[in-house]
């Protein structure tokens, strides 16, 4: 799994202090590390506690605090820090950044920090139309700040014009894109299955493989955080699943099956990334087999739903399907082989030496026949680059 970026919260004394607590679950909904400053004026509106039970994190107060004196509190965060963000902006931060006074912990964090810093101002029509506050607001910007304008409309005070906070939704998209994150999945619903089946033949063993479940992880993770509502469908992973709109686990390839014919009509792509058995025990007995006399047994089995085909066959026009084909050999004969066979958009072919393994050596095969070869890499960067691939083939029909 990625690395989870550190986003530093400052959060100072404006009436729009409120409207961060949304923007702290939705950073951490995305998969996001976030560490909250607040400022003595910003505690008058907001309680730290609330930031505190969102975040997952204690509230960083002051410069000196009584819990961490060894720790030189503003170096530290200002090093955390992936992206530091000021939401909202009141009129007395920006005028002390501008000027580089450093008089309590978040000017002192703003002027220590190398990582990129994002200002979303909120205040009073007249405070942000005052030249000061604007010219304060470009020298910052002029020194590499990235300003999310506020809005017009009615403020807190009663008064009509410039001043509210922009939308959390925008100020995420900005935060975002500075971590470099692609927002292109926006709203388009997928699914994505991940990890292995357990087909049982009795009540305490099963037979299964050894996919970690990783790779599918991974794609859920990714596409969540390019904004798509990811269906994710689960058998048995080794890793915790990744915060996405709908986690549905399931034990057998019957399961998985159904799970996904159900789901398949309210989305735009499948991403079958499972490790699915292709067959199971005929006959499951109710009670563990004892073994007898040291003699063999024999286990009749039968096949499993195939789960890809049936969707190919049952998908509306425009649904995209992506399979994976792992194989000890023929790689790529045998994976546009199944390509053609099951009527895919995409294909993923790897060898089983990566199975289990943080990283994967792979090939992408298009309908056009088109093959891309790929070095061994963490999983999470294939990730991005198979939902490169299909959201061209998503973007098409949209």
């Amino acid at each position: 799994m990625t690395k989870a970026p550190n986003i530093v919260l400052g959060v100072t004394g404006s009436i729009a202090a409120y409207k961060a607590l949304d923007l702290v679950s939705r950073l951490r909904k995305k998969g996001c590390r976030v560490t909250v400053i607040m400022t003595a004026n910003a505690c008058q509106l907001v309680g730290p506690a609330s930031f505190e039970a969102l975040s997952g994190n204690p509230v960083a107060l002051e410069l000196f605090p009584d819990s961490k004196p060894q720790n030189i509190e503003h170096i530290s965060l200002a090093q955390l820090a992936d992206v530091l963000a000021i939401v909202p902006a009141s009129a007395n931060f920006i005028g002390k950044a501008a000027a580089g006074i450093a008089d309590d912990l978040l000017s002192t964090v703003a002027l220590a920090v190398k990582a990129p810093v994002l200002l979303a101002p909120a205040m009073n029509v007249n405070m942000w139309e005052n030249p000061i506050v604007r010219q304060n607001v470009k020298r910052l910007t002029d020194n590499g700040w990235r300003v999310v304008e506020p809005e017009t409309g009615r403020l807190a005070c009663g008064a009509e014009g410039s001043g509210r906070l922009a939308p959390v939704e925008k100020i995420e998209n900005e935060i975002l894109s500075l971590l470099g994150w692609k927002d292109d999945y926006r709203d388009i619903p997928l699914i994505i299955t991940a990890g292995r089946t357990e087909e049982p033949w009795d009540p305490v063993r099963f037979i299964s493989n050894r996919s970690s479940g990783r790779m599918g992880l991974a794609l859920a993770e990714q596409a969540a955080r390019r904004g798509a509502r990811v269906t994710l469908i689960t058998g048995t992973v080794d890793e915790p699943a990744p915060a996405v709109l709908k986690h549905i686990q399931v034990s057998t390839a019957a399961q998985m099956s159904q799970a996904v014919l159900k789901e398949l009509p309210h989305n735009r792509a499948l991403i079958m990334a499972a490790a699915v058995a292709d067959y199971a025990p005929k006959n499951i007995s109710s009670g563990k087999i004892k073994k007898k006399n040291d003699r063999d047994i024999t286990l009749t089995l039968k096949k499993n739903p195939d789960i890809i085909h049936l969707a190919s066959v049952r998908r509306k026009p425009g649904t995209v399907l992506v399979g994976f084909a792992l194989e000890t050999d023929n790689l790529i004969a045998n994976a546009r082989g199944k390509l053609i066979t099951k009527n895919l958009d995409l294909i993923v072919a790897n060898p089983a030496k990566t199975l289990s393994s943080d990283n994967i050596q792979a090939v992408i095969i298009d309908k056009k026949g088109k093959t891309a070869k790929f070095p061994q890499m963490p999983k999470s960067k294939l990730a991005d680059l198979i939902l490169d691939r299909a959201i061209k083939l998503i973007g098409a029909d949209r």
